[in-house]
This record gives structure tokens, C-alpha cells and sequence, in this order.
């Protein structure tokens, strides 16, 4: 409680910032008292260098939420502050002989990190392949050429949205469906803009109920606190989730058809087979967590070992594809047979790993190290016991679903499972879900509102969020409500 009126000067002033991380730094006595025992975990929440700490991180936190702004990549700001933060721990243990606790404490949250690092690593990687291979241009193009009317193409990419996004995560999801809006509304901005909206939600509130849908719920799946079966008593909250704002929001949209250039897009050679191979190592990774009870990380890994064998056998073949294609396309009179195949250069699994979200996954590492430092200094225990000691848990879970929309979701939910709050199966699904879907709240909360902007820019801003968010807001709520009610006997 008497951390806020200390920290606002500390924030306010980089000279101030400068003296106290100096005081912590070279003033033992000013944390001398923390430490009971030799043995015991220092508590640095009441030092200069507890303070240091909570502005390097609060300052980096505010660098990234100014990416837009600063066109300065979220992931640099945040390596440099786990950095920083570390330095000065190690710097503390060193001087109090416990260099082995704060080392100890450093490797457990690296391996946190590598596990989750290698899980995203490789859906990412069948992700980009399965583009590569031109399987998500192929659904736009029919979705494109079938001639809907826009409130049909409304409900239609919402409800894909929501579908897909368990199994791609939500950002490739909206990406994909807002391109298809965009190709159907043409110039008229507002259906556009109120689509995007829809897709934002539909994509959070989808991945909301699968480990694999949101980075927030793979890593609630990692820790254990929620089994992979269990994740489907949030699919009717997260569907309503969905429905209440997009069946208000549909009654603004103009029921009209507009004529939108038609495509004749192919897949690729290889595409449907990629796409069982993602199943397979979904599957793969579940039966490795639940079956032998080993991180679901090793199923991963061996999925990737699937798909370069593929990649393999597609090389491979590639020159005799090329003869049967060239055989076929002559006997049909069909060019398309040959674009079927792809690229001269045959599918490589290499590429794809080169052109996963690299700044997604550095600014994960720093996130977690950072929380993982102000975790170790004591300050998630002192939130934690703010939260849920003198709240009602129910309250501290909806909280953090409406923190979520201004921070990001990813710190939020690491630092809930780093505070490892005693609750029910049911608050954890709360705390999922909440984490999950409270980001829709606002254009900035989730990173498929984020990058729906710059793909719409101009035309879905964030003050265009802002007017659905009341309405978007009551799904929210509604959502909440269905859970604590369907869900009763879980708590």
C-alpha cells in the first residue's frame, strides 16, 4: 500500500530513477533488513532497488505501448529492462553471498520461457506453412467469389474467425479474415471498420477456449492449472462472448451486395497434407501432456520432425510432380495444374521457421524475465495478496480480464500464474477467459486489434473501437455471467 505514493515520484522524474537505482546499487543498508537468513529469498518491495526495478519495467511497458507512435519494435525495450532488472538482482545476491539462489531463480524462468519459446516456435512455423502453400488465399478467394451480401460476409468471417482462431492463433486468424472484408466492402469504410470490430472479438473470444487459441491460455495449459478437456467449459461463454456485440453490431450494417473482384487461387502441392500433420501433432503434443506427463513441448518438437519429412518427401518428388502436372495441365487445358506445385524451389521447412513472429517471441522472453525479476523481488506476492486476499477472487479475475485491454494480456497472465493464487478450477477458467476475451475492450488490448489497424489503417482506428466498446463491453459481461452460472459446480 505504501509502494504507489513512493513510486509516482520515482516515475515522474529519470533524475530521481537515476539516484534510487545508484542508492540501491551501492547502499547495502538500504536493503540490509529484507534479508532474515542466508537461506531465505531476499524482499527487496520496500528498497530503491525494488523501485528501480518497477520503473525500468513500468518505462520499457510504456515504450511498447508507444510501438504505433515510435515505430520502435516492442521487443527491444523489454530485452534491455530484463536485462537491467536481472543485473541489479545479481548484483544484490552477489553482495549478500546468495548468488546461487538469484542463478537458480534466473534458469527457471528461462526454462518457462524455452518451453513456450519451442511451443510457438513450431505452430508458427505450420502456420507460415500452410500460407506458404497458399491455403488461407485459397479460402479468402472463395469466400470472396461466392457473392455474399455484406451482412452475410459479416456473420461469415466472424463466425471463421471464431472457429479458426483455436487452432491458428488469433492474430493469423484476423489478418486473414480482414482481408476478405476488405476485398468485400470495397470503399464503404463503415462496413469495413465495423467487421474488423467484429473479427477483433471473434478472434479473442474463439481462441479463448483452446490451449492453442492465445498465448495467455497455452501458457495456463504448460503450467497444469487447467487440463486440455477442461478448456471446452468456456466454449458457450466465449461464444457469447461473441454474439452479443456482433448481433447488435449487424443491425448497422447495410444489407447490400457489393461486386468485389473474383480470384481463382490453387493450393499449393502438399497444402491438405500439411494441415493433418498440424492436427497430428496437436494430437501429438496433448497425448504427451496427458498421457506420459511430460511437457507438452516435446509433442511439439516432434510435430516439427513431421513436417520436415514432409518437406523432404515434397523435394524430393518435386521433378517428378513437375512432369505429371505438366502431362495434366495438357490434358485438360489447365495452366492452374502447374501453380499447384509451388515454387521452383520446392517447400523448405527452414524458411518458414526464419519467418515466424521473431519480435512476438523476443518480447515474450523479456516479459517473462521481467515479470519473473519483479516476481522475485516480492512484488506478485504483495499484488497477489492486495488481489486476492482483500478482494473476492470472482472480482480480482474480472479485473484482470479489464487490465488486459490496456496492457497486454501476455505479462498479465504470467503474472497471475507467478502469483499462484489458491483457487478453484472454475476461477482459473475465469481468470482464461477473462484474460482472454477482456482484451477486445479496446483496439490496443490484443494483437489482432493491434495489427487489424495497420492493416485497415485509416479506416479501423482506435477511436472506432472505442464507440463498440460499451456494447462489446455488455459481452463481456454476459460471457462472465454465463460461466459463473453454467459453470457453478467448478468452483
Amino acid at each position: 500500500m505504501k509502494l504507489l505514493p513512493l513510486f509516482k515520484p520515482l516515475l515522474s522524474s529519470p533524475i530521481a530513477q537515476c539516484i534510487l537505482l545508484l542508492t540501491a546499487l551501492f547502499t547495502p543498508s538500504a536493503f540490509a533488513n529484507a534479508a532474515e537468513s542466508a537461506e531465505q529469498v531476499l524482499n527487496l518491495t520496500a528498497s530503491g532497488a525494488g523501485y528501480a526495478a518497477v520503473a525500468i519495467f513500468v518505462l520499457a511497458y510504456l515504450l511498447v505501448m508507444g510501438e504505433e507512435v515510435l515505430h520502435l519494435r516492442k521487443s527491444k525495450p523489454v530485452l534491455v529492462a530484463a536485462g537491467l532488472i536481472w543485473g541489479i538482482i545479481g548484483f544484490i545476491y552477489v553482495q549478500h553471498g546468495m548468488s546461487e539462489l538469484s542463478e537458480a531463480a534466473f534458469k527457471h524462468n528461462l526454462l518457462e520461457y524455452a518451453e513456450l519459446l519451442l511451443f510457438l516456435l513450431v505452430a508458427m512455423t505450420y502456420i507460415n506453412a500452410m500460407e506458404e502453400r497458399n491455403l488461407f488465399d485459397a479460402l479468402r478467394a472463395w469466400m470472396v467469389g461466392r457473392g455474399f451480401s455484406l451482412r452475410t460476409v459479416f456473420w461469415l468471417t466472424g463466425f471463421m474467425a471464431f472457429f479458426i482462431s483455436p487452432i491458428a492463433d488469433n492474430l493469423t486468424t484476423a489478418l486473414l479474415m480482414c482481408a476478405v472484408v476488405m476485398k468485400v466492402g470495397g470503399d464503404n469504410k463503415k462496413f469495413i471498420a465495423i467487421a474488423c470490430i467484429n473479427i477483433v472479438v471473434a478472434a479473442n473470444a474463439g481462441g479463448a477456449f483452446s490451449p492453442f487459441g492465445d498465448i495467455t491460455t497455452l501458457m495456463v495449459w504448460q503450467k497444469g492449472m487447467v487440463h486440455f478437456g477442461q478448456f471446452i467449459d468456456l466454449f458457450i461463454p466465449s461464444l457469447i462472448n461473441y454474439l452479443v456485440p456482433a448481433v447488435i453490431m449487424s443491425f448497422f450494417i447495410v444489407n447490400t451486395v457489393n461486386q468485389a473482384e473474383v480470384e481463382n487461387v490453387a493450393m499449393k502441392r502438399g497444402a491438405r497434407r500439411i494441415v493433418a500433420l498440424f492436427l497430428m501433432t496437436i494430437a501429438t503434443a496433448v497425448c504427451t501432456h496427458s498421457l506420459l506427463g511430460l511437457p507438452p513441448v516435446l509433442g511439439m518438437m516432434t510435430g516439427l520432425g513431421f513436417l520436415q519429412f514432409f518437406g523432404f518427401y515434397l523435394r524430393k518428388t518435386f521433378p517428378t510432380a513437375v512432369v505429371k502436372a505438366r502431362e495434366q495441365a495438357e490434358r485438360d487445358n489447365n495452366i492452374k495444374r502447374l501453380e499447384q506445385l509451388g515454387n521452383v524451389v520446392p517447400f523448405d521447412v527452414f524458411a518458414r521457421i526464419a519467418r515466424a513472429e521473431w519480435d512476438t517471441l523476443l518480447f515474450f522472453y523479456g516479459v517473462v524475465l521481467c515479470v519473473g525479476g519483479l516476481g522475485f523481488m516480492g512484488y506478485l506476492s504483495l499484488v497477489s495478496e492486495g488481489m486476492y486476499t482483500h478482494w473476492d477472487v470472482t472480482y480480482a479475475n474480472i479485473a484482470v480480464g479489464i487490465l488486459s485491454s490496456i496492457v497486454d494480456n501476455i505479462p498479465v497472465m504470467f503474472a497471475v500464474l507467478t502469483m499462484n493464487p489458491d483457487m478453484a478450477l472454475g476461477q482459473w477458467l475465469l481468470v482464461t477467459l477473462t484474460a482472454g476475451v477482456g482484451g477486445s475492450l479496446l483496439s490496443i488490448g490484443s494483437a489482432a486489434g493491434v495489427a487489424l489497424m495497420g492493416q485497415a489503417r485509416g479506416t479501423y482506428t482506435f477511436m472506432t473501437h472505442l464507440k463498440w466498446s460499451p456494447v462489446i463491453a455488455l459481452g463481456y459481461v454476459a460471457s462472465i455471467l454465463v460461466h459463473l452460472w453454467l459453470n457453478s459446480a467448478l468452483f
